[in-house]
């Protein structure tokens, strides 16, 4: 088997540019999904149940993609072709979503309107995701994918960062971040009309400056016989072969994303309450935070400040994770110092005083961006990557769907009688998942191309 090539920096950056757009869809969708559903009218009991579609959609489409990616070889390459069409439904969806409430339906519809553009959303979001991962594997040697997977998490990052500040942005210059009750404020929906161009650009370079192995070459480096070209991966018999590593690193996920999951839903009702001070209002028998009123608005803007400074230190902490000589150490400690931050919310009582935590909260985005797919992608061969990451998403899917459906019982049985929702104690949940997270690292063996044939 013929050893891969050392790519330019620049190479290694035209791989992953393209991430940067989709990012900030994504991170458009994370930090304003709930702000919007409760503006339509959410009871936020019922808010994490929203968030079942995206992991959902991302179980489904993420091992469809990969394993077609894995068979198709156009004139455009091998995975491009997925993440351009992804990244096209995505665009036409940005514009649709954050207008949910402003079309004259009512509530119900608005609210049928928004998870379906959700599910068109996340769905082409994945499309466009998976691709790049599945590219680093494709293209970079074993010597460089922790490289390749810095530089995509340093971009990933600094997506978020743009589509985190957004809203915050327009407010800032003049752009109204209120709006009539059931109706998204015009500073999100400028947000997600932004990020919808500024994402096809990004997919467009990376389209034009990368060229992707043709099929020969790419059998050459990855070891793949002619008579296995034509084989088709059984899914159940992909899973029964996995590396040991495929099931410990997914162990690890299963309490990181969970964690997230919580991080995402809940943080700004949490933030409205307890350093906004927004107001109450009775809904039946149910008390919850007037979300028409400024001081809830100016927590959802908040939130995306929230998570840039988490973006900001997932950047930095980026940076220094390939100094440590033992990742295994740097896995578990910077999961260890993002429970810290998530546990540090219940204490902190201004906006400003929540920069530490969530600055602490972005060592353990770093870590999780980059670790898992540098572990796992050592370990495989190429014959099934795209299959295997596309199975492997799971482990981001499952925790979320899971932690999803659990999130409204957990609220209702923390919520006091005649009380409010505790949605800060969701944060401090959050925690308590990443300081198992690191427990769990430690059962990891890393291995390398030790994928069995299926």
């Amino acid at each position: 088997m013929k050893t891969k090539p050392d790519l330019s920096f620049w190479k290694l950056w035209n791989i992953s540019f393209g991430f940067f757009g989709v990012q900030i869809a994504y991170a458009l969708q994370s930090a304003n999904i709930s702000r919007i559903f409760a503006t339509l009218g959410a009871d936020p009991h019922d808010l994490s149940y929203f968030w079942v579609l995206p992991p959902l959609m991302g179980i489904i489409v993420q091992p469809i993609i990969g394993t077609l990616s894995d068979r198709t070889w156009t004139r455009f390459g091998r995975r491009i072709p997925y993440l351009f069409v992804g990244s096209l439904i995505s665009v036409l969806v940005m514009c649709l979503l954050p207008n949910a409430g402003s079309f004259g339906m009512t509530v119900g519809a608005a609210m049928i309107f928004g998870l379906v553009s959700l599910m068109f959303l996340d769905t082409s979001i994945n499309m466009a995701m998976q691709p790049f991962k599945m590219m680093v594997g494709d293209m970079v040697n074993e010597k460089q994918k922790g490289l390749a997977y810095s530089i995509q998490s340093f971009l990933c990052n600094a997506g978020s960062l743009v589509g985190y500040l957004f809203p915050y942005f327009f407010t800032a210059i003049g752009i109204s971040s209120i709006a009539p009750e059931g109706v998204i404020p015009d500073s999100v929906i400028y947000s997600f009309y932004i990020g919808a161009i500024i994402l096809i650009l990004c997919v467009i370079y990376t389209s034009v400056t990368v060229k992707e192995m043709p099929p020969k070459e790419y059998a050459e480096f990855h070891g793949i016989k002619e008579s296995e070209k034509e084989e088709r991966p059984n899914m159940i018999k992909l899973l029964v072969h996995a590396p040991k590593t495929f099931w410990t690193v997914g162990l690890v996920q299963l309490f990181c994303w969970a964690a997230f999951m919580y991080m995402w839903t809940y943080t700004n009702g949490a933030i409205a309450e307890t350093v906004f001070d927004a107001p109450f209002k009775s809904v039946g028998d149910t008390l919850v935070l007037d979300t028409a009123s400024r001081q809830y608005q100016a927590a959802g803007d908040w939130v995306g400040v929230l998570f840039a400074v988490q973006a900001i230190g997932s950047v930095l902490w980026a940076v220094v994770l390939p100094l440590f000589r033992n990742r295994k150490f740097a896995y578990s400690l910077s999961l260890v110092l993002g429970g810290i931050g998530f546990v540090s919310t219940l204490y902190m009582t201004t906006p400003y005083e929540l920069f530490i935590s969530y600055f602490l909260i972005g060592f353990a985005w770093a870590a999780m961006l980059a670790m898992p797919f540098t572990i796992l992608t050592n370990s495989l061969s190429g014959k099934n990557m795209g299959a295997y990451l596309g199975l492997f998403n799971g482990t981001i899917c499952i925790p979320q769907i899971i932690a999803a459906l659990m999130g409204g019982l957990l609220v209702k049985w923390l919520t006091p009688a005649d009380g409010i929702a505790p949605q800060d104690y969701m944060l401090v949940l959050s925690g308590v998942l990443l300081f198992a997270g690191a427990l769990s690292v430690w059962i990891v063996k890393e291995t390398h191309g030790e994928e069995q044939t299926a």
